[in-house]
């Protein structure tokens, strides 16, 4: 996908904007947020500009993943933070908090009373009837997504749990 002309975090990774630097390999850039959420606060994005999940290859997708496990893992050990848990964010959509969009992976140093709270919304939990209805047309997009971008590698939608 190409990048918009004022993609900040395609400036980033072409080293054309100050960061600071955590970590960098050939698929991703980690550094830290310049309004961060916790002390330590770290975003993992993609060298590839893309906009959102449905944009990002699936293995593209993991490395976040696993790049964000190994910086949880720096900032626990480092002594440079407080850092007694770990959250993992990742907004799609302008609806979900995404402000910028290139996709991005969040890693969020916790401990308590950091001043960051996550609820839940006050609703009535739904029936397993309606459960089962949302799971059955989640499965059956699933199964029209084969061969997409989001589609697990080595797995069909055939062998999808349900």
């Amino acid at each position: 996908m190409t990048p918009p002309p004022a993609c900040v975090f395609c400036a980033i990774v072409a080293g054309e904007a100050p960061r600071s630097l955590v970590h960098e390999d050939e698929a991703s850039i980690a550094f830290m947020d310049i309004a961060p959420i916790t002390p330590g606060h770290v975003l993992v994005v993609p060298k590839v500009h893309a906009v959102g999940l449905a944009d990002l290859p699936a293995e593209v997708g993991g490395h976040l993943f696993a790049i964000a496990q190994l910086i949880a893992a720096g900032l626990r050990s480092s002594g440079a933070v407080r850092v007694d848990g770990v959250n993992l964010f990742l907004a799609d959509g302008a609806a979900a908090g995404q402000e910028v969009f290139h996709a991005h992976l969040h890693v969020l140093p916790r401990y308590a009373g950091d001043g960051l709270e996550i609820t839940r919304a006050r609703r009535p939990p739904p029936s397993r009837a309606e459960l089962d209805t949302v799971a059955t047309g989640i499965a059956a997009a699933l199964g029209r997504l084969e061969g997409s971008p989001v589609t697990p590698p080595g797995r069909s939608a055939a062998r999808a749990p349900r």
